[in-house]
């Protein structure tokens, strides 16, 4: 990681990373740059520190399968359950979710985050409802977490 503010989404990607028991690898920045803090505070709680691009080379060329960092979630920090992912019901409901999905949808961009929200769905069944959609060629994305219906 090479920049986090303290609340960013790149945090949030680096703590499932290390629940996962992935490497995580952060560069320190400046203890007066807001955007530095959260790479800092990575380093602080265990992730591996970056300095040149040798670092990650040696990190990769040495890797035997277990995580050099010591990276784990805070404690009072709540632990993503991937299990979750596996009780999703995806049958008859995941049609009716991709057509619900796709009456939301229009020729203007709209956020995923607000079909999200609009659909009162969960984010993973959104998503896959938005995959089914742009496989059938009925949906285009425009970058920036913005999608529209291609018809």
């Amino acid at each position: 990681m090479i920049e986090a503010a303290p609340q960013s989404g790149s945090l949030i990607t680096a703590r499932l990373a290390g629940e996962a028991g992935r490497e995580v690898m952060a560069i320190p920045g400046s203890p007066l740059d807001a955007r530095a803090s959260g790479c800092n505070q990575l380093i602080r709680e265990g992730a591996v520190l970056v300095q040149t691009p040798e670092d990650v080379l040696e990190l990769l060329q040495s890797f035997t399968g277990a995580p050099r960092s010591r990276f784990r979630v805070s404690e009072g920090a709540a632990a993503f359950d991937y299990a979750d992912l596996a009780k999703l019901d995806w049958g008859e409901a995941r049609a009716d979710l991709s057509t619900d999905i796709a009456s939301l949808l229009t020729n203007a961009p709209v956020a995923i985050d607000e079909l999200i929200r609009q659909s009162g769905a969960s984010a993973a069944e959104v998503h896959m409802a938005l995959l089914e959609l742009e496989l059938a060629g009925d949906l285009d994305r425009e970058g920036n977490g913005l999608v529209r219906l291609n018809r």
